[in-house]
């Protein structure tokens, strides 16, 4: 009898042990971060997730460039052989001050008089002449010589309206670059200037839009490999800020159609095989990316697209599920959204609105 006990306890232990590791197995396997695929797929090289071409401009810590003003002269070879030209002063959005002058300019001259700073407060500022061969405005050069020169500054961007501050600095500027090239400038009122520039930031903040979408994982988590490979298949390259994927649009040099982005910290982990996900977020900024990609319904399909790939459903920013219905309201209230700044003039991917809204 206590031999038959004895053999009946020790079976029930090792089922009860057995069990125990199975469990074990089962929660260890459902809480590891879904791993990357043997893909043949090769990995793009990383993009420039921001505005190409060279110029005066620096990164903010979201990785963007803002777009500046340069040359608006010249047509380009090929969009993939080279970068989107940059604007040029436009009336409709910058305080312009021509300067007359006694005499032809070289560009090595107007290069040695020109700010150090390219800005006023918060505004992008800049200095175009008028080329005396071509007769077109560009950013001095040198080499070239100049007939006229004109300065400017952008009236609105997202850090808002230009002030009456930032104006009288605008003045110092091209006033102090005027006498270095024996010029004269003709500068607009600042009362008229600085009430456009609110009346053009009230416009922007009303006509602002930067959707984004969260997909959450439904069960196992996500390592980085396992997203980025996913993204990767439906065109998505590796930005220039870790945790940061971009869908490129068709025009080398314009801003990405789209932004998936993921926490940082996993990205640079140093095991990212252990690294878990539990959610990532496609984004599009509205203005800043031309109609003609349809980005929100690109938009949609890649979130569709990877929530079925990845076993994910989408979410708003607090969590609560999005329903089809919902994004059909948004697309609708986009399309209109897209005449408003086409009838402005402000289309949403052109140069002048890529500037208002960065």
């Amino acid at each position: 009898m206590s031999s038959s006990l004895t053999v009946g306890l020790a079976v029930l232990g090792g089922a009860t042990l057995a069990g125990l590791v199975a469990w074990n197995a089962w929660t260890t396997r459902r809480n590891t971060p879904r791993q990357p695929e043997q893909d043949t797929v090769p990995t793009p090289p990383p993009a420039q997730d921001s505005f190409g071409g060279g110029g005066d401009t620096q990164p903010d810590p979201d990785g963007r460039v803002e777009p500046v003003f340069g040359d608006s002269t010249g047509s380009l070879v090929s969009a993939v052989a080279a970068p989107e030209r940059k604007p040029g002063l436009d009336a409709l959005i910058d305080v312009i001050a021509p300067i007359a002058l006694d005499a032809v300019v070289s560009g090595d001259a107007a290069i040695a008089a020109m700010p150090t700073t390219r800005r006023t407060g918060s505004k992008p500022f800049a200095i175009e002449g008028q080329n005396e061969a071509g007769g077109h405005w560009e950013t001095p050069q040198p080499g070239a010589r100049y007939t006229a020169f004109q300065a400017g500054v952008q009236l609105a961007n997202r850090s808002g309206a230009l002030n009456e501050i930032e104006f009288s600095e605008f003045v110092m500027k091209t006033q102090a670059f005027a006498d270095a090239v024996g010029g004269t400038p003709d500068f607009p009122e600042m009362r008229h200037e600085v009430g456009r520039a609110r009346e053009l930031d009230q416009f922007a903040g009303g006509h602002d839009a930067q959707l984004s979408l969260t997909l959450r994982a439904r069960q196992a988590a996500w390592s980085p490999g396992y997203v980025q490979q996913h993204a990767a298949r439906l065109g998505f390259v590796a930005g220039v800020i870790p945790g940061r994927m971009v869908l490129p649009a068709s025009q080398t040099g314009a801003p990405p159609v789209l932004v998936l982005s993921f926490d940082t910290q996993a990205a640079l982990a140093e095991d990212p095989t252990q690294a878990a996900l539990r959610d990532l977020i496609i984004s599009v900024d509205v203005p800043q990316v031309s109609r003609s990609e349809q980005p929100f319904m690109r938009l949609r399909e890649a979130a569709a697209t990877l929530g079925q790939s990845m076993d994910g459903v989408l979410t708003d920013d607090r969590g609560q599920l999005i329903r089809d219905e919902a994004l059909d309201a948004i697309g609708a209230d986009l399309e209109s959204l897209y005449d408003t700044l086409d009838a402005r003039d402000l289309s949403a991917g052109s140069p002048q609105a890529r500037r208002l809204f960065s």
